[in-house]
């Protein structure tokens, strides 16, 4: 359980009837063969490592929000460091709620380095969307670019400082991407291929 009341998404109750050939059980728990990775992760383990990363989140926000409250907004650049390090705390605690509590979808049970780099694209787009004026966050003053500037300039060192990682934990995410694009490529050719088909069957009446 998280410290706020929040539970396992995935209990013993619900992988009992659950019947699916990924997941299984030995002397050490439930475990599942990740669908990203085909990693052997157990529930418990990913589990209890969310629940730990909780923990230090929420001790550094706590920590973020008197640094805040206690410097002037004459010090704008230390300010704008430490919303931008706040930002980036609360982008990994949303995430790690979702996951915690998912009980629909076992693709949120991974290795905590495939975490880690699902939070540091989440960080990624969301510090796209500031910057393009459609996120509405406190933590963002009217002219927003040296928080940009510290996101962009922390939020690796951040992660790996928060979720105890080496520095290699977060390159792996870069073949995740490629793979991904490749096959989304692939789609988007065959969906224009059918589309071109389809169009040339219209026009000619067949």
């Amino acid at each position: 359980m998280l410290t706020n009341g929040l539970e396992r998404g995935f209990t013993d109750i619900t992988l009992t009837l659950l019947r699916n050939p990924k997941v299984g059980k030995d002397k050490m728990g439930w475990y599942i063969y990740t669908l990203s990775e085909n990693a052997k992760v157990y529930f418990d383990t990913f589990y209890r490592f969310l629940e730990n990363t909780e923990v230090k989140c929420l001790r550094e926000l706590k920590d973020l929000e008197d640094k805040i409250n206690s410097t002037s907004e004459e010090h704008g650049e230390t300010l704008s460091y430490y919303r931008a390090r706040k930002i980036i705390v609360e982008q990994i605690v949303k995430h790690l709620y979702l996951c915690y509590t998912d009980s629909k979808n076992l693709s949120s049970i991974m290795t905590p380095w495939c975490f880690g780099t699902v939070v540091l694209e989440k960080i990624e787009i969301y510090r796209d969307r500031i910057s393009k004026g459609l996120v509405q966050d406190r933590n963002i003053p009217e002219y927003p670019y040296y928080v940009l500037q510290y996101i962009d300039e922390i939020y690796k060192k951040s992660l790996l400082e928060l979720f105890g990682f080496p520095e290699k934990a977060l390159s792996m995410r870069w073949q995740y991407s490629e793979l991904l694009k490749r096959y989304s490529k692939v789609l988007s050719n065959v969906t224009n291929s059918l589309q071109s088909v389809l169009t040339m069957i219209k026009s000619q009446g067949i």
